[in-house]
């Protein structure tokens, strides 16, 4: 099963908060196998095309997030130390979408392509990132999107192993997201549990 991200889509790609909403939750199968816990997923029940669909469409939004990098690294704009940090998220990123794409893989389904990098840059308004702070705003909206959507699949998971999979996943966004906030000289939220809400 192939996903077009850009079909039927205005100028922007789907947000990362809003991939659970409109698509439901991943199966505790998926999960599993995501986690590389293969024993975990035999026996339980599930709908393979739903899950390779779900993970489909976060396969592409890891793919938006590396090129995202890209873009920002490419662009002259990022300064050292922060050029650094940002090929640092991009490499998390791309562990991402290389446990995804062997999910999927296992599942039977078909891997969601990249799309071109003129695509994202587009989809990502490339052309108005003017400084280092335009960049670091965009990696950090991203990356406050994908904190909230791995949240959002805790909660479905009975197994605790199942659970600490998205959490891992969520933490690494988190810690992206309060890097960047922090470069950006924002102040973090004023709020307890102001994530996956």
């Amino acid at each position: 099963m192939s996903i077009n991200l850009f079909e039927g889509r205005s100028s922007t790609m789907a947000s990362r908060r809003g991939f659970l909403g409109t698509t439901g939750t991943l199966s505790a199968v998926a999960v599993a196998m995501l986690a590389g816990k293969e024993s975990l997923a035999q026996g339980m029940g599930n709908d393979p095309a739903k899950d390779v669909s779900i993970l489909n469409i976060a396969l592409g939004l890891e793919h938006e997030a590396i090129n995202a990098y890209q873009l920002g690294a490419g662009s002259g704009l990022l300064q050292k130390p922060l050029l650094d940090v940002a090929l640092l998220f991009q490499s998390h990123h791309k562990g991402h979408r290389d446990a995804l794409i062997a999910t999927i893989q296992k599942m039977g389904g078909k891997p969601v392509a990249e799309a071109s990098m003129q695509a994202y840059a587009e989809s990502l308004k490339a052309g108005s990132l003017k400084n280092q702070n335009d960049v670091l705003a965009l990696a950090a909206r991203l990356e406050l999107g994908a904190t909230n959507a791995y949240l959002g699949v805790i909660p479905a998971f009975e197994s605790r192993d199942l659970a600490k999979v998205a959490g891992r996943l969520a933490a690494d966004e988190t810690m992206h997201y309060t890097a960047l906030t922090s470069a950006l000289g924002r102040s973090l939220p004023a709020n307890a549990l102001s994530f996956g809400a």
